[in-house]
C-alpha cells in the first residue's frame, strides 16, 4: 500500500487532533478594531469556566479605560433567572502586535488568562473566543439570541477550531426586562 496518498490526511488527521493534545495556537482574526469592539456582548453559548457553568443571563461587557487596558464586567445568575446578579471585573489586555485579537484577562493578579478572538463577523454583532489549551469558549452576540442557521454555522466554526462540542453549553437568556446591569 502507497502512502503518499494517505499523507493529506494524516497530516489533516494531525492538525485536527493535535498531537500531544491541543496546544497548537488557536489562530486568532486578521484584525479587531478594539474601540468598535467595545460594548455588550451576551454569552449565547460557552464551553464554562467554573463560575459560569450554571450561568442565566451572561452578559460581558467592555469599556476601553484611558490606559489603553479594557475594564470588563461579567454580569450573570447562577442556577436561574430568578436567582441574584452575580459580577466580575477582570481587566484586559491587548497583547502587542496581534491587531487587537489578543488580550491577556486578568481576574486575579499577576496571572493573565488568554483571550482569542478567533471570530468576529464583518458587522461586530457576533465574536467567538477561545484559547489555545481548547478549555473554554464563548459564543457572544450584540442580541440576547441569534438565529439557529448562525447557531449552527457558530457550531461548525467551533468544531474546526478543535473543540469538542459536547461540552458547549446553550446560555438562556431571558426578557431584555430581567437583564442584569453591568
Amino acid at each position: 500500500m502507497k502512502l503518499r496518498p494517505l499523507l493529506p490526511l494524516l497530516a489533516a488527521g494531525m492538525l485536527l487532533g493535535g498531537c500531544g493534545g491541543n496546544t497548537r495556537p488557536i489562530p486568532p482574526v486578521a484584525h479587531v478594531d478594539v474601540p468598535r469592539f467595545m460594548g455588550d456582548w451576551y454569552v449565547i453559548a460557552h464551553i464554562p469556566s467554573r463560575p459560569e457553568r450554571e450561568a442565566f443571563d451572561a452578559v460581558e461587557s467592555y469599556a476601553l479605560r484611558p490606559d489603553g487596558r479594557i475594564q470588563t464586567t461579567f454580569t450573570y445568575r447562577k442556577g436561574s433567572f430568578d436567582a441574584p446578579v452575580k459580577t466580575m471585573h477582570p481587566i484586559g489586555t491587548v497583547k502587542e502586535g496581534t491587531n487587537g485579537a489578543e488580550w491577556g484577562m486578568q481576574f486575579v493578579w499577576p496571572i493573565k488568562a488568554e483571550y482569542v478572538i478567533v471570530y468576529l463577523d464583518d458587522d461586530y454583532q457576533q465574536t467567538i473566543v477561545g484559547r489555545s489549551k481548547r478549555d473554554y469558549m464563548w459564543l457572544m452576540a450584540r442580541t440576547p439570541q441569534i438565529s439557529e442557521q448562525d447557531y449552527q454555522a457558530a457550531m461548525t466554526r467551533i468544531a474546526a477550531l478543535g473543540y469538542d462540542l459536547s461540552q458547549v453549553r446553550r446560555v438562556p437568556q431571558s426578557a431584555a426586562t430581567n437583564r442584569p446591569k453591568p
